[in-house]
């Protein structure tokens, strides 16, 4: 399920404060909930579909988990009991929504949360028709603007995302994830913002990595942000392998825990392998000891022997030749690189 109903739902059930409720919302999804008021019976409605909801997700969570381990086991005729559960589940929650939005057709906070169940659910049409009613309601909610841009975003026109993220920065221009959002459209459809802004390809690159910044100083301590913008380095033309460098070392200072640390330390270890910097590649690369990388690890090492033979040869003097004849070094393997141009992993 979204962001917004499992974020709700959990600050609702471990503080019983509506303010603490609006706050983590406007905070995980630039939805800005009033909080309830608790003498008002469509209020404590909505609250209530929205619990059958978060207990639908549960749920379906366990179920899902009790099936794979049966299937682990050895068995297999309980899935298509399980899909059949879960579309009854969901199509209980549904019910709810539809009979509270009946009630209250100008709900906008329903209509929004609905619209997330469907899109979370494979109904990105349904999905769609509530924001759209949303957005008509509540023309000032920078919310239905940013979750129609990630739909157009992903079925197009593109051009529409660019245009509704940028109405949502417009009206809430301190929520990070709006920026963020905006910032994948531009660097993803590169060739669309570059028609839509009127833009050389190099300015495109820099207008992805100007909201992602403006993204950062509004959220300056979220980890998969500054990872997304350090992993753009990556696919500007061409690469620019020293901002990539310091956007790794900027991630490397707000990452949470080992695990994130030593992902960075991969990233770190392969650009310092582009710059020709080996024994800064290496030691990033020693200190990553998580068998999760253990693969990644293994490619970039081999990579990085390479790099350093095909150094020492490129850098060895020339043979000097007896008896008037030409001594000929034996070729390296085919397809084997300079340091410099080594293919990304």
């Amino acid at each position: 399920m979204s962001d917004l109903l499992a974020g709700l739902l959990s600050a609702a059930l471990s503080t019983n404060s509506p303010q603490a409720v609006s706050n983590f919302v406007a905070e995980k999804t630039g939805i800005a909930i009033p909080v309830i008021n608790t003498n008002d019976p469509a209020e404590n409605d909505y609250y209530k579909v929205l619990l059958a909801d978060d207990a639908a997700e549960k749920d379906i969570l366990a179920w899902t988990d009790d099936v794979q381990s049966f299937v682990q086991a050895g068995g297999d005729a309980q899935r298509l009991t399980l899909r059949a559960r879960i579309r009854q589940r969901l199509e209980g929650v549904r019910q709810q929504y539809d009979q509270f939005l009946q009630r209250h057709p100008g709900h906008v906070n329903a209509r929004l949360a609905f619209g997330s169940f469907l899109n979370d659910t494979g109904d990105p049409a349904g999905a769609m028709a509530q924001w759209e009613a949303a957005r008509k309601l509540a023309p000032d909610n920078p919310a239905a603007w940013n979750n129609l841009a990630n739909l157009y975003g992903q079925s197009g026109p593109v051009t529409n995302a660019f245009a509704y993220y940028a109405k949502a920065i417009e009206l809430n221009p301190r929520q990070s994830v709006y920026y963020h959002n905006l910032a994948v459209a531009v660097y993803l459809f590169r060739a669309d913002a570059r028609d839509y802004y009127h833009l050389t390809e190099h300015e495109v690159f820099d207008k992805a990595l100007a909201l992602y910044r403006k993204a950062i100083e509004l959220a300056p301590d979220d980890f998969v942000l500054y990872s997304d913008y350090a992993q753009c380095f990556y696919g500007t033309n061409p690469p620019r392998w020293k901002e990539g460098l310091q956007a790794w070392t900027d991630a490397l200072k707000i990452a949470h825990d080992d695990v994130e640390r030593q992902g960075v330390f991969i990233h770190l270890a392969r650009i310092n392998l582009k710059l020709g910097n080996f024994d800064a590649a290496r030691d990033r690369l020693n200190a990553v000891t998580d068998a999760t990388y253990a693969a990644v690890k293994k490619t970039i090492t081999r990579n990085l022997n390479q790099a350093i033979a095909n150094a020492a040869t490129n850098a060895a003097p020339p043979l000097i030749p007896r008896n008037g004849s030409e001594n000929i070094r034996s070729p390296g393997p085919v397809g084997s690189q300079r340091p410099d141009s080594a293919p990304p992993n």
